[in-house]
């Protein structure tokens, strides 16, 4: 009897689900899913996921968070960011963004230079940043914040391939979670300049790329229906590497998105017109002109990547900047996602600032959240995994004691994949240290006492 008694309680221990320590219920705060509010509303998490969202009470056994007074969000997602791979832009040994090696252009894959302990990242968080796209620098781009000229970037130099490249290279997303491994995918899109930027890298003329760009794709369809006869050398040269070849493959048959850098608005329509002739997933990244097109870039079904609070001209390819740009683009269907400044590595948390400033302009509060939120995920195919409070989808979660877009607000509580985030960075604990000096109540720096 004693050996049945003692199997019995085994076998419930092994059976009863261990939800004391891990499902989490945050209550009673003004709930912002990316897609509705919920006064009053319940976030229940658990095992990395959402559970549910709605206005129930807190399940038995679940640890409660509450949140009465408070805002409930999902964590915000990083766009055209360097997070993870660029420490300090002036040190070419922290920065792993660009690339100069002209057989290296496209393929360039920059998920393999990720740091998991990079200090930019807890900075990041503390503004309510809990996923990131990070994407390769090039000419005319903000990421990374970078002081190289156009030969610094990939595809520029000599070797017998197309030089200088027309592609940057893969993006890849990340969570920011502390932790060894914030990988979460590698190439969601390949990543190119147009505009004044694409004609520098082609030769000096917008026409100049254009056509280098159809010819590119034309070698890698080319590539594609012959590998075979390139393996024996049995196919004409080609201007790129077989690396290059490859990655370029999803790009010229549609499955992989284009995130194209450009900011004039003639230079939209011709980017949206070689897309649509092309069969080529476009994403814009800048569009600072894009109000001025804004129903064509909502008929191409083409989303934009923006700073909203990008209003001077400061070339010619901006003459039109504005700080309505956000709203204007909204208004007309376009589906919209709102960056950081300068590349949105240290300054990444600043995203909310500028969706704020872009709801002054215009831009509808709920339009604002999303474009931090649930569009980033959906622009870069991750809809349902994160970006939003819903059932299933990672708990992603930030209670905030204020509006997320008032700049004094602050984080008083973060989840990535449910699992609960410090609230401090280096930047905070050397605040702490020397606050007085750097020393203790003795008199005595912090060091000596140690």
């Amino acid at each position: 009897m004693r050996r049945l008694a003692l199997i019995a309680a085994v076998a419930a221990l092994i059976a009863a689900p261990a939800v004391a320590q891990d499902l989490t219920a945050i209550t009673g705060g003004r709930v912002l899913t990316g897609t509705s509010v919920i006064e009053n509303g319940t976030v229940v998490i658990q095992n990395g996921r959402v559970v549910s969202v709605g206005t129930g009470a807190a399940p038995s056994g679940a640890r409660v968070i509450d949140a009465s007074g408070k805002v409930v969000t999902p964590g915000f997602v990083a766009v055209d960011s360097g997070l993870g791979l660029t420490e300090i832009s002036s040190v070419g040994g922290s920065e792993d963004q660009s690339n100069g090696a002209n057989t290296i252009s496209a393929s360039f894959d920059v998920s393999y230079g990720l740091d998991p302990w990079s200090i930019a990242l807890p900075v990041a968080r503390l503004g309510g940043v809990t996923r990131a796209i990070v994407v390769p620098n090039h000419p005319g781009g903000s990421g990374g914040h970078e002081h190289q000229d156009d030969s610094d970037f990939a595809g520029a130099g000599n070797g017998g391939y197309q030089s200088p490249g027309l592609f940057a290279g893969t993006a890849s997303v990340i969570h920011l979670a502390a932790g060894t491994d914030i990988l979460v995918q590698p190439r969601v899109a390949m990543v190119a300049p147009f505009g004044e930027a694409g004609a520098g890298v082609a030769g000096g003329a917008r026409g100049a790329e254009f056509t280098l760009f159809r010819e590119t794709l034309a070698e890698v369809r080319l590539y594609a229906r012959n590998k075979a006869a390139y393996d024996r050398a049995a196919l004409r040269d080609l201007s790129i590497s077989r690396a290059d070849l490859e990655a370029l493959i999803p790009v010229a048959n549609g499955t992989m998105p284009l995130i194209v850098t450009v900011h004039r608005a003639a230079d939209i329509q011709q980017v949206l017109r070689l897309g649509r002739e092309e069969g080529v997933k476009l994403i814009l990244d800048g569009a600072e002109e894009g109000w001025l097109v804004a129903a064509d870039i909502a008929a191409a079904d083409v989303p934009v990547l923006l700073n909203p609070i990008s209003n001077l001209p400061s070339n010619l390819e901006r003459r039109a900047a504005r700080m309505e740009n956000a709203a204007a683009l909204n208004a007309a269907g376009v589906v919209i996602a709102i960056k950081g400044n300068e590349g949105s590595v240290h300054r990444a948390r600043e995203a909310r600032y500028n969706a704020g400033n872009a709801v002054s302009h215009g831009l509808p509060f709920e339009a604002a959240i999303a474009a931090l939120t649930v569009n980033p995920a959906r622009i870069f195919g991750m809809e349902g995994r994160f970006g939003e409070l819903r059932a299933g989808a990672a708990a992603d979660v930030v209670v905030w004691d204020g509006d997320p877009l008032e700049p004094l607000s602050s984080v008083t509580a973060q989840f990535i994949n449910g699992q609960e985030q410090s609230l401090t960075s280096r930047q905070i604990l050397l605040r702490d240290r020397y606050r007085n000096g750097g020393r203790q109540a003795g008199g005595m720096p912090v060091a000596y006492g140690q």
